[in-house]
């Protein structure tokens, strides 16, 4: 017999599936159509990002297999981590057309806004998710880790300096390895 959290596990692992296939789809033809792209190396770096993303987002949903309470609604403000790190991996690279030349960097800050947005909209569905189904936010330093997250996200969208998303890239890596390092390094 399935339990709970089993049965509605699959919807998540469904979609956060879907948005690795969107990622290493995207970054398949990227290398296909190599000759037709300017590459921009902060798109290539978010591209690996959102994959460690997706995979955390799935670690982390094994610590709610004993949760119990579980409603239409808090399975609705789950899903929409996934949902948000799907659509993440949509903006981050373009279509790839075997007759058109692409430049990533155009693309990067024609998309940067909706991105950026979007980052903050995952960062903030998390401490819902964590509202919803406990009542609270999460410990000091997860709750810490969502903040630093969403500052540098709000501080995208409101710049278009090159040097400031370039520096957001070292910034997220450190901050991404942290937070696995300290909350997340064992499965629980």
């Amino acid at each position: 017999m399935m339990d709970e959290f089993a049965y509605l596990s699959v919807l998540i692992t469904i979609i956060l599936g879907l948005g690795i296939t969107q990622l290493m789809t995207g970054f398949g033809r990227l290398i296909v159509s190599h000759q037709g792209v300017r590459l921009y190396w902060p798109t290539v770096a978010w591209v690996a990002l959102l994959l460690i993303f997706h995979i955390l987002t799935w670690w982390t949903m094994f610590g709610l297999r004993n949760y119990r309470g579980w409603t239409f609604l808090a399975f609705l403000v789950l899903l929409l981590q996934p949902i948000v790190l799907y659509l993440l991996a949509v903006l981050i690279l373009p279509d790839f057309s075997p007759a058109s030349r692409i430049d990533l960097k155009t693309n990067y800050y024609y998309n940067a806004r909706w991105f950026f947005s979007l980052l903050v909209i995952f960062f903030c569905v998390s401490l819902l998710k964590d509202l919803t189904l406990f009542g609270t936010l999460p410990e000091k330093a997860n709750l810490a880790a969502h903040v630093i997250f969403m500052a540098l996200g709000i501080a995208a969208i409101g710049t278009r300096r090159e040097r400031y998303h370039q520096l957001l890239i070292p910034m997220n890596v450190i901050l991404t390895g942290a937070y696995i390092a300290v909350l997340f390094a064992r499965l629980r």
